[in-house]
C-alpha cells in the first residue's frame, strides 16, 4: 500500500510538473479497424436475457444492444414490455462485463408507443370497488410504468439511443431517459398523448424540458402532438447527431459505445451518476456529492494506469481496466 501511494505521488508530480515536456493524453477518435470490428461482428444473444418484447445481444468491447423487438406491431409497447425493460436494465446495472448500452428498434421504426389494444384492459378497466380503490390501483400502476424508463436513468452504464423512423408517444418518454441520442434522417418525434385523451405521465413532460431547454417548444409539442422531424430535433438539442439512415445511425452508436467502453468504467459510471445528480440539485449540492463520491473513487488503480499511459505516451485505448 505504501509503495502504491509512493508510485501514485511520483506519477502525479511528474505529470503535473511544468518542466515536463510532451505529456499529452492521446484521445483520438476510434480508429477505422476498431469501427469495422464493432460493425461487422455478428450479434450474440446475451446470456440471462430472454424476453417477449426485447432482444438483447452482446458485441465486442463490453457493449450490450437492447432492441425493442415487435416489428410486426411497429414496436408498440405491450404489457410484457413494461416489466421486461425493468428486469433487463436491472440486470445490466449488475453486469460487470457491460460498460455501455445501445438501444434501438427492430424493423421500420423505433416505436409507435403504447400498444393500446394490448393495454386496454389494464388502463380502461382498472381494478377496485370504488373511486378511492380504483385510484389507488391506478397510482400503483402508473408508478410501475414510470419505473420502466426511470430504470434507464438509474442504470450507471451510459445508454445511447439509436432512433430511426417514428418515435411516438412513450418512445419520447424512453429516449429522454437515455444519456445520448442519435437519429436517422427519417426519424420523427411525437408527444402523442393529447391525441389519445391523456397527459403524458411516464417521463416526457418532466425530462423533455431539461433536454431541449425551451419550455415554449416543449409546450408546443405537448399541446399539439405535432411531429418534430430529425433536423428540428438536432437544432433543438433533442439529438446530438443525425445520420443518413438506420444502418449509419447504428454504426455511429456502436462506434461511440466502443469509445466510451474503452475508458475506465469507474470514471464513466461515476460521471453518469454525478451528472444525473447534478441535474436535479443545486450546484452546491452537486459539488458536495462530487467530493463525497471522489474521496473514495480517486483511490482506484484506474488513475494510476491512465496517468502511466499518459507519461509513456501510450494510447489510452491500450489500457486494460478491471471489470466493475
Amino acid at each position: 500500500a505504501a509503495a502504491s501511494r509512493g508510485l501514485r505521488g511520483l506519477m502525479l508530480r511528474r505529470l503535473l510538473a511544468p518542466t515536463q515536456p510532451g505529456l499529452t493524453c492521446s484521445c483520438h477518435p476510434l480508429s477505422s479497424p476498431a469501427q469495422d470490428e464493432a460493425s461487422r461482428a455478428a450479434p450474440v444473444e446475451a446470456p440471462g436475457h430472454s424476453y417477449q418484447s426485447l432482444r438483447v445481444t452482446s458485441g465486442p468491447g463490453h457493449i450490450l444492444h437492447v432492441q425493442i423487438n415487435r416489428p410486426e406491431k411497429r414496436n408498440a409497447m405491450n404489457k410484457a414490455f413494461w416489466s421486461e425493460m425493468v428486469e433487463c436494465f436491472n440486470k445490466i446495472s449488475e453486469d460487470a462485463d457491460c460498460r455501455t448500452v445501445v438501444i434501438s428498434g427492430e424493423g421500420k421504426m423505433f416505436t409507435s408507443g403504447i400498444d393500446l389494444m394490448d393495454m386496454a384492459s389494464v388502463l380502461l378497466q382498472p381494478q377496485g370497488d370504488d373511486v378511492a380503490r380504483i385510484s389507488w390501483y391506478m397510482r400503483n400502476l402508473l408508478s410501475k410504468h414510470q419505473e420502466t424508463f426511470s430504470v434507464i436513468e438509474k442504470c450507471p452504464k451510459p445508454v445511447i439511443a439509436a432512433i430511426h423512423g417514428g418515435c411516438i408517444g412513450a418512445g419520447v418518454d424512453l429516449i429522454t431517459a437515455c444519456d445520448i441520442r442519435y437519429c436517422a434522417q427519417d426519424a420523427f418525434f411525437q408527444v402523442k398523448e393529447v391525441d389519445t385523451g391523456l397527459a403524458a405521465d411516464v417521463g416526457t413532460l418532466q425530462r423533455l424540458p431539461r433536454v431541449i431547454g425551451s419550455q415554449s417548444l416543449v409546450n408546443e409539442l405537448a399541446f399539439t402532438a405535432r411531429r418534430m422531424m430529425a433536423d428540428e430535433a438536432l437544432s433543438s438539442g433533442l439529438v446530438s447527431r443525425v445520420f443518413p439512415d438506420k444502418e449509419a445511425t447504428l454504426d455511429a452508436a456502436f462506434t461511440l459505445a466502443a469509445e466510451i467502453s474503452s475508458k475506465s468504467p469507474l470514471a464513466v459510471q461515476g460521471t453518469k451518476v454525478s451528472l444525473v445528480y447534478a441535474r436535479d440539485h443545486p450546484v452546491a449540492a452537486g459539488l458536495e456529492f462530487a467530493h463525497n463520491w471522489n474521496m473514495s473513487m480517486l483511490q482506484t488503480d484506474d488513475v494510476l494506469k491512465s496517468v502511466q499511459a499518459a507519461m509513456e505516451k501510450k494510447d489510452l485505448k491500450s489500457v486494460t481496466f478491471s471489470k466493475l
